[in-house]
Formats: structure tokens, sequence, C-alpha cells
């Protein structure tokens, strides 16, 4: 048996051709080093049950799970387990992208989605899909049953990602269609204007929802393995700009780490969860971030 590891990275991703077993895949790999992470017991207590805290009837005491773990748990109700959770897609072209990665970001991001899909149905938490360019798509509604994880998964499968985009529209346009608070897991480059974004972002904290960002880059755009001279394109308004490397990666690094640092700090200070993450990345930190998000708000 491959190391837990294994599951988890891009590349092995990438051989398995059907999205939901690259979905099954990434959750299994996930689980298994869970055991060895300061979220071990997650299988219990994520799933179906809560610790025992003071002021719980002692009879809702599950003595099967006490007698496994010789910890005390108490069922959930169903108010306290169930969360909405709506997977949110940006189809910009510019998500297309891969320099030397098995996976384009919007591989990458689909592959992620499709993960977090399992783990939600599996917890019988209603799950939606909402898709955007320059403007909201597609908009599935969100169910917990089992069908609804075939659903979206085909949904997810035949997206393609091929337009410009407006962010800031379409998180705007999301945050008056919701109407119960619910976990907004958008994910997306973020290649827009970011005052618009930021506001859009503050529209959707204002609105209740909590939100987790997935900010997703190809492992080129952070790192800039580019030599001698070179000329990019941009994806989306398919300008030419032709560039000496060398002279170019220093300034180019620092705004990348500034762009980032950027939302990172204002996603910090409007209580919004900013996870960034490229195309080389293991799936687990994104997962480990949503498990994060559900034990402390819910």
């Amino acid at each position: 048996m491959p190391a837990v590891e294994q599951y988890l990275k891009p590349e092995v991703i990438q051989q398995i051709s059907r999205l939901d077993l690259r979905a099954q895949f990434i959750v299994k790999g996930f689980l298994q080093g869970l055991h060895a992470s300061p979220f071990h017991g997650f299988s219990v207590e994520f799933s179906e049950h809560r610790k025992y805290a003071h002021g719980d009837d002692p009879k809702d005491i599950d003595w099967l799970v006490y007698a496994k773990t010789d910890k005390y748990y108490v069922k959930k109700f169903e108010a306290e387990t169930n969360i909405t959770g709506y997977l949110v897609m940006d189809l910009s072209r510019s998500m297309a992208y891969t320099y030397r990665q098995e996976l384009t970001k919007f591989d990458y991001a689909i592959c992620l989605a499709a993960a977090l899909c399992y783990l939600m149905v599996h917890q019988q938490d209603p799950v939606g899909l909402i898709t955007f360019d320059e403007k909201v798509r597609q908009s599935l509604p969100p169910k917990s049953k089992r069908s609804q994880l075939a659903t979206i998964l085909s949904m997810l499968a035949n997206l393609q990602p091929s337009g410009q985009t407006d962010i800031g529209k379409s998180l705007t346009q999301i945050a008056a269609m919701l109407k119960h608070r619910s976990l907004v897991m958008i994910f997306s480059d973020l290649f827009a204007d970011p005052a618009d974004v930021i506001s859009a972002l503050r529209r959707l904290r204002h609105g209740r929802h909590d939100v987790i960002l997935f900010h997703v880059l190809d492992e080129a755009e952070v790192h800039f393995p580019f030599d001698g001279m070179i000329e990019f394109e941009e994806p989306e308004s398919h300008e030419k700009l032709q560039i000496d490397a060398a002279s170019f990666r220093s300034d180019y690094l620092s705004e990348v780490q500034a762009f980032c640092d950027m939302y990172r700090r204002e996603c910090f200070q409007n209580g919004i969860d900013y996870v960034q993450l490229d195309t080389s990345m293991q799936f687990d930190r994104a997962l480990t971030e949503y498990l994060a998000n559900r034990r402390g708000r819910y």
C-alpha cells in the first residue's frame, strides 16, 4: 500500500481519470492521515458525535463509542450537525493554465471541490454548486442526498474554464442569492480587481455567511521557474509581454507575495478563512482547513 501522502499528491491524482474515484482517493488519504494528526478522532467526532460537555444529559452518552475510545461522546442533534455548503467555482480562462504541473489550476480546484463534496455528503450536510465567470452561470441548490454527490461530480467533470471573469460582480450576485447562513467555499486564482473582490467578500460576511477562500495558483506563478528571454500572454485579454526572466524575477516574486499577503490580511480582518494553494501542494492542507472551519464555527 502506498504511503498516505501518495493519496494526496496532485501528480498521483492526475493518473486517475474519473472524478468520483479521484474524490474518494483524496478523502481516503486524508482520513488515514488524520490518525497521526491533531485531528485524531475525526472519524467519530466529525461524523456523528461531539465530546460530552458539562450540562449534557448523561443519558445521551454513546456507550459503544466509549467502549472503543475510552472517551465520552454524545450524539449530535441534526441542528448541531448539518451545515449548508456551496462550492463556488471560477470558470475564467486563466484557471486553465499550467506550466509544468500535471494539473491545471482548474483541474486542481475541481479535484479539491469534488473531495469536499464527498466529505459533506458523507456527513449528510447539504451542499450545492455555483459557477461563474463574468456572472453566475449555474446554480445547483444544496441537498444532502447521496444522489447529490453524483449530480455535483457530473457537473464538475463537465466544466470548462473558457471566459473572461468578473469575480467581484459574481460574488456580489451570489451574496444576494443566498437567503440562509451558509458555508461558501470559493475556488479562484483571484485574477481581478482586488478592491471589487474584497468588497464582495465583505458582503458575503455581512450576510452572516462563513467563507473559505481557496486561492489556487499554478506552481510556476508562485515560484517563477523561468530563464532567458520569455514571452507571456495574458489568457483573457491575449496581451503579450516579452521579458528577460532573470532581471524580472525579483520584482515579480515581490509582487506575488504582496498580492497574497494583501488577501491574507483582508480576509483575516473580515473573518474569512484564506487558504493559499499552488498546484504542486498536497490536497490535505485545504481539507484540514475545511475541518478546522467546521469545528471552530459549527
